[in-house]
């Protein structure tokens, strides 16, 4: 598959597996996991978009639910510390997936 070679998307990946760890009380849990789904899935559609607007409108909406997942991480017990990290460090990866719209060439979506 494609998304092996995507680093972005495998780091959304293994923050998914790790929120799965979390304890968090139920109403933020379940939350939690459909926005950390979001990542992976808007990422994941977005790679497979043939135009650098549609890559970059999924990779936005992908940014705004990791947003959801860290709002989500700072309410959450001190225990989820590693994962916070995990999340900040994706959404370098994303904020660089987004910005590659200013230049001639937009970042390629593969890892190199």
């Amino acid at each position: 598959m494609v998304h092996n070679n995507f680093r972005s998307y495998q780091i959304a990946v293994q923050l998914y597996r790790e929120v799965t760890r979390l304890r968090t009380p139920s109403h933020l849990q379940s939350q939690l996991l459909r926005a950390a789904s979001s990542v992976v899935l808007n990422l994941a559609e977005g790679s497979g978009k043939d135009s650098w607007p549609d890559r970059k409108r999924f990779y936005a909406i992908a940014m705004g639910s990791l947003r959801e997942v860290q709002a989500i991480l700072d309410l959450a017990p001190p225990a989820a510390s590693p994962v916070v990290h995990l999340a900040d460090h994706l959404g370098a990866c994303i904020y660089k997936l987004c910005r590659g719209a200013g230049s001639a060439h937009p970042i390629n979506t593969l890892s190199r």
